[in-house]
């Protein structure tokens, strides 16, 4: 790997680190002031607001500004969203300021990847930075959930600045107060990410232009026969994965009688099985042949249902691991496989804009659904069923689609797996 991937890799371990603990310490918070269950499971639609409405946007931006300088940007608005949900603003708007940053750094965080590496290299960088993030995402679970514990709660209550008054009262106050530090720390890394050799593309479109450039992108890469099989995907994988985050949390709540930081070591389970898929995936898999692992989707939806038969967590945490790897083999070679034909098709940054757009659509669809249902009344079990009822049945259907394809457009087909086999662009 090229110099620059490792602190491309850093760069993007600490901002996922800052973002999973933050999710931890704002949603003990919302539940220490009181607020509504529902309001804690909006927390996951909301922070995929931005990433749907400033699609047709983002993407044009990365492709136009060197993409050290983009990372660096949002990870500025992530603190600022900090700022917000310490001073005063609910904190479902201020987590959505954050998933406005998260929106920007996505495609330039992806984007880079594809110029800076040959496509016979995707599927092994995929691995190592879907690992690193699965990894942060560990940490930063684990990180959040013990900032807001009383132990380690009560020591970071106890810095105090002189001669000011910062309003920070509670852990998990004083935990969302520590994120800007994370953040801190991923910029310093953006600010090392060097420039590729690939050149810009202006900005020349108004906004009216850019949504319509956006709709004719994300229209090519449905139309692709092998793009619109690896769209489907991942869309599925991430819109169920997003909310499973706070899923497993209300699960752990109301199956083990688990706290906010008991039940966060649970959701950095499911991300250890799930960085382990990912390396493993991205040793063993080719891009050529990243559709075989459809079937697998099936196998998670299924083993979703069956977390609502354990009750003991000795059977919890290897169970959780095993979705967790199942989850992590299925969507390194698919995301490679999409990130390939999309950087074919438009450029890179408009492809991960537009990947993120249906991904993060799928988030704030199932997010909106699920948070209405517990407004509703609906349990933690409930929503598991559906959700695994969902990635099952939809895997199915995205799996005969892709049989479909390769009779019906067998030529096509192979010529873009022959495309997918070689170092050309």
């Amino acid at each position: 790997m090229k110099k620059g991937f490792y602190t491309i890799m850093s760069a993007q371990f600490f901002s996922s680190l800052a973002d999973n603990a933050l999710f931890v310490a704002a949603v003990e918070l919302l539940k220490t002031s009181g607020a509504a269950e529902w309001q804690r499971a909006a927390l996951v639609p909301m922070f995929a607001l931005f990433y749907v409405v400033l699609a047709p946007f983002v993407g044009a931006f990365a492709d136009a500004v060197p993409k050290g300088k983009v990372m660096f940007v949002a990870n500025s608005i992530k603190v600022l969203g900090c700022l917000m949900m310490l001073f005063g603003t609910h904190p479902l708007a201020a987590y959505a300021i954050v998933g406005l940053g998260a929106a920007a750094y996505s495609p330039a965080k992806y984007g880079i990847l594809t110029e800076l590496l040959p496509p016979s290299q995707l599927v092994k960088a995929n691995g190592w930075i879907e690992g690193l993030t699965i990894g942060s995402i560990i940490l930063g679970v684990l990180l959040g959930g013990q900032l807001v514990g009383a132990r380690f709660g009560s020591v970071l209550l106890g810095f105090d600045l002189p001669l000011i008054d910062t309003g920070v009262d509670t852990p998990a106050e004083a935990a969302i107060a520590s994120m800007v530090l994370l953040y801190a720390v991923a910029a310093l890394f953006n600010l090392r990410i060097p420039r590729t050799e690939a050149p810009l593309q202006p900005l020349e479109l108004g906004p009216a232009g850019l949504v319509r450039d956006f709709s004719h992108c994300n229209a090519r890469l449905w139309a692709d026969k092998l793009g619109q099989i690896s769209l489907a995907t991942t869309t599925l994988f991430w819109g169920v994965s997003g909310n499973l985050r706070y899923i497993v949390l209300a699960w752990a709540a109301a199956a083990l009688g688990y706290g906010t930081t008991q039940a966060s070591s649970l959701v950095g389970v499911v991300a250890i099985g799930t960085a382990v898929g990912a390396i493993v995936a991205s040793l063993a898999m080719r891009l050529e042949r990243a559709t075989g692992v459809i079937p697998l989707g099936v196998m998670m939806g299924l083993l979703v249902i069956g977390m609502n038969f354990i009750t003991d967590v000795w059977i919890a945490a290897p169970f959780l691991v095993l979705l967790g790897g199942i989850g992590g083999y299925l969507v390194v070679p698919m995301n490679a496989l999409l990130q390939h034909r999309g950087h074919n098709l438009m450029g890179a940054g408009r492809s991960i804009a537009v990947q993120n757009f249906n991904e993060q659509a799928c988030i704030l669809g199932l997010g909106a659904f699920y948070t209405g249902m517990t407004k509703l009344g609906l349990s933690a079990f409930g929503a598991i069923t559906i959700f695994g009822i969902v990635v099952a049945g939809t895997m199915a259907l995205i799996g005969r689609w892709h049989q479909r394809n390769c009779v019906r457009h067998r030529d096509e087909v192979e010529r873009l797996l022959a495309i997918a086999r070689s170092d050309r662009h």
